[in-house]
């Protein structure tokens, strides 16, 4: 009876075996599936913010930059080797909802040679490679960094070029032209920063040198600069339109001023004053890997009173877009006394923030800052913070 028992037993073994085989070949599909599954997870890591001390309140003084840094610790691959299966095909498929915000590598535009570090001023370098960590919980914070490369100087900015739609649903990229200005700038900036939040600052050389305390403001706050002329002129308008190089002193003049201003790398970012691109400068600025913004939604708000239609501008018009990257202007009051506000309505509404940082910093040429030198000769006298030198001693 023993023997029957043990005999049973091993046949049926032997049966479930033979099933086993029958099933595996006539499943490679299945099998080449897991595998792949399994090679996947046994090479990916996860990314995590290294903690980090908290971002300084941005005041009327200078802010003092916060290093961020991040850790990667890899996923611990599974005990047994698993071959790894032919790769698998591309698919095309719809954007990718917006990424919680949490330290992310840059998504590049217009890539080409390998990334160049960046010094300081918020443009590259260590701010490129992560997200900053947020210390201010419910924050609006960032949601992507993307990295342009000026390389050609390619044109961005739905309104006037088409080519590079690099937004995602709900995404949006703040933009900020004609600063740096006293009082609305440092507001601009402390309301970004009590959300954690980036924008790009398209500042005027003229400006610049007036204020060269409030751009490196705003550079230590880990905001992007470019430039937007020397001194805000019309360059399809005479007598630049007829005269390259007077428009080319404009441009470069520009450059060099906010550069020397921020005493560090900007980026190679530029926008025409009133969106009017002559051909030939846009052109020139191919030449000189300087890439031209243009805008998705303008807010208008120089055209507006009040801090409501502001933000009325903006979100009514990202509503209807979906996504955008947005033109405002941190000379004016009514967008600066509009911003807490307006990013605490883009929390609400879901939209998530882009920053754009570049690939490699603008190189200023040294006969413009030699002429922004001559310009600033003018007033050599001027060595003094104007805040110690006009005090007010009566009134408010």
């Amino acid at each position: 009876m023993r023997v029957l028992v043990v005999v049973t037993a091993a046949l049926a073994t032997l049966g479930l075996a033979a099933f086993g085989i029958f099933a595996a070949q006539n499943a490679p599909e299945a099998n080449s599936t897991i595998l792949a599954v399994q090679h996947v997870f046994a090479s990916s890591t996860a990314t995590a913010p290294a903690p980090t001390a908290p971002e300084p309140t941005v005041t009327s003084q200078i802010a003092q930059p916060v290093a961020q840094t991040v850790a990667q610790a890899p996923v611990a691959a599974p005990a047994a080797p698993i071959p790894a299966p032919a790769p698998l095909p591309v698919l095309a498929a719809s954007p990718a909802p917006p990424p919680a915000v949490t330290a992310a590598q840059p998504t590049r535009v217009a890539q080409s040679a390998p990334s160049a570090s960046m010094a300081s001023a918020g443009q590259a370098g260590s701010n490129a490679a992560a997200i900053p960590a947020c210390d201010k919980p419910g924050a609006l914070g960032i949601s992507r960094v993307v990295e342009i490369d000026t390389t050609g100087g390619p044109a961005l900015g739905l309104e006037h070029f088409k080519q590079y739609d690099f937004l995602r649903e709900h995404e949006v990229v703040l933009t900020f032209d004609d600063g740096p200005w006293p009082v609305n700038t440092p507001a601009v900036i402390k309301a970004l920063t009590d959300q954690c939040a980036k924008g790009t600052f398209f500042e005027i050389g003229e400006h610049a040198m007036w204020h060269p305390e409030i751009s490196k403001m705003v550079a230590a706050a880990g905001m992007t600069i470019g430039s937007h002329t020397w001194s805000h002129k019309d360059l399809a308008k005479q007598p630049y339109a007829g005269d390259i190089e007077q428009a080319k002193n404009e441009i470069e003049m520009g450059v060099s001023a906010v550069h020397a201003a921020v005493d560090a790398p900007i980026a190679p970012f530029f926008r025409f004053p009133d969106l009017q691109q002559p051909p030939a400068l846009l052109s020139y600025l191919g030449e000189r890997n300087i890439a031209t913004f243009s805008t998705d939604i303008d807010s208008f708000d120089f055209k507006l009173h009040r801090p409501d239609q502001v933000i009325q501008s903006v979100m009514s018009k990202l509503k209807k877009a979906g996504k955008g990257m947005v033109l405002m202007h941190d000379f004016q009051r009514q967008t600066a006394e509009a911003m807490p506000e307006l990013l605490g309505q883009l929390k609400a509404n879901g939209f998530v923030i882009v920053h754009m940082v570049p690939h490699a910093p603008v190189e200023p040429l040294a006969k413009y800052d030699e002429m922004v030198r001559q310009q600033d000769k003018l007033s050599v006298n001027n060595t003094r913070p104007e805040n110690s030198v006009i005090h007010t001693i009566s009134g408010n």
